[in-house]
């Protein structure tokens, strides 16, 4: 090979690892911070092609994308002095590049200092409300405010935390037993309050019942001796209206339901010869005078 081509491909070779050695490409995803002997000098925020000083400067990149950490389980205490522990996240990212660099230096550093200021806003978040609370429905609204805290304070290292949540809040075992106990014993208290509620309004559905049974059964019998005292009434009527037509039959005829009511098969009679019960008694004769004494009535 001649040797000028030798010469060529050096010179070529010196530019390429020269040209990488002064450029350097930033990611769409990514932001950098040159640092010229230890100090930073400039920080790039937008993708692209940038060139920098070979062998004195340097370039450290950082992720701009959202971040998570994980932080590990810790106890707190509530206001109604009782200890949860708490497993919680952080979602955050870095919005200041040259700041963070300066304060924390790497992601690393960045989760301890999150650690403790995450940390510290939910032991002081959490330790002014209830267990109920925390538990509740207003976990949400205390987690928004110690987002707002931690973010506000993590500012001064170029860090923006956008959401803090709790993965799990669980009592200690020593402390599992006696909440359940409360809340058993609670329970039977709002129980016995409710039957006793129920006791009290059954007792009152079953007196209107009953008042109003009574008030049925008053107004029944009312009706039921109207209607017999207006039958009976009929029925005089109706007997008094016969015996007005013929006074004399009706009394043969009451005299001989007497007799057949009175009188029975082997029946023995002493009357009077005076007793108008026994006049029908004497034959035809007789019916017109009573007899002088006393008889036996026929078997």
């Amino acid at each position: 090979m001649d040797r000028r081509w030798i010469y060529v491909f050096g010179a070529i070779a010196i530019v390429i690892a020269v040209w990488n050695l002064a450029t350097f490409t930033v990611p769409q995803w990514m932001q950098a911070v040159v640092v010229q002997l230890g100090d930073p000098v400039r920080t790039v925020r937008e993708p692209g092609l940038y060139f920098k000083i070979p062998f004195i400067q340097n370039v450290i990149f950082f992720d701009r994308r959202l971040l998570e950490y994980d932080a590990s389980q810790k106890e707190l205490l509530t206001r109604d002095k009782q200890q949860l522990v708490v497993d919680n996240y952080t979602r955050w990212r870095i919005v200041d590049p040259l700041q963070f660099f300066l304060a924390v230096r790497s992601e690393v550093g960045a989760q301890s200092r999150l650690d403790d200021i995450v940390y510290s806003n939910l032991r002081e978040t959490l330790g002014k409300h209830t267990l109920r609370d925390v538990v509740s429905d207003r976990r949400t609204e205390l987690l928004a405010e110690v987002t707002e805290q931690s973010s506000r304070a993590a500012r001064e290292f170029g860090i923006e935390i956008v959401d803090v949540r709790i993965k799990r809040a669980d009592l200690p075992e020593k402390n599992e037993l006696n909440v359940f106990n409360r809340m058993r014993t609670e329970r039977e208290r709002l129980a016995k309050k409710f039957r006793a509620e129920g006791d009290e309004e059954a007792r009152k559905i079953r007196s209107l019942a009953d008042k109003e049974v009574q008030i049925l059964l008053a107004d029944a019998r009312q009706q039921s001796e109207i209607q017999r005292g207006e039958g009976d009434a009929r029925a005089v009527k109706i007997f008094a209206d016969a015996y007005g037509r013929d006074p004399e039959f009706y009394g043969l005829v009451r005299t001989l339901e007497a007799y057949r009511n009175t009188i029975g098969q082997g029946t023995t009679v002493v009357l009077s010869p005076h007793s108008e019960f026994f006049r029908l008694l004497q034959g035809p004769t007789a019916r017109g005078s009573a007899p002088a004494a006393g008889g036996v009535a026929p078997r």
